[in-house]
């Protein structure tokens, strides 16, 4: 019995999200060698929408297990189609985006078997290297983040 693959036998759901403390920082995390790919590259959060969860629904329980933290705040910001390959095989996602504040003394590596880091940087400050989708992502929303350090 062949098992369907999300992504790769039909379009998959994911919400991902930028978590920000408020004061123009975000947080990152560096994708391990047990993510499903991108190993060693930084990235913001996400995670597959099950059947009968919200994109917003995934998006709080993804911070908790990812960063331990509580979403304080969830906006939505659009989708992407997302067209990528994965060992060879041609993928297509739906990414629902989120910008998300949370409580910056909360944040932790919650994944330490899928994340080799989790940091704090400065808005614009990013490091290297990036996720490949991050740059189509800060095209799409640029007018949209407002990330900055509080006046």
């Amino acid at each position: 019995m062949e098992i369907s693959r999300k992504g790769i036998d039909y379009i998959g759901v994911t919400a991902s999200y930028l978590c920000h403390d408020g004061e123009g920082n975000v947080v990152l995390s560096k994708r391990g060698v047990n993510c499903r790919d991108e190993h060693g590259r930084w990235d913001c959060g996400g995670g597959s929408v099950e059947f009968g969860h919200t994109g917003e629904e995934t998006v709080r329980k993804e911070v908790k297990e990812e960063y331990c933290a509580d979403a304080l705040e969830v906006e939505f910001l659009g989708f992407r189609d997302v067209f990528r390959e994965q060992d060879g095989n041609k993928t297509h996602w739906v990414s629902l985006d989120y910008k998300v504040l949370v409580d910056r003394s909360q944040v932790q590596n919650g994944e330490p078997h899928k994340f080799d880091d989790v940091r704090w940087f400065p808005f614009g400050q990013f490091p290297e290297p990036m996720h490949s989708q991050w740059p189509f992502f800060l095209a799409q929303y640029k007018g949209r983040l407002n990330i900055h350090a509080a006046r």
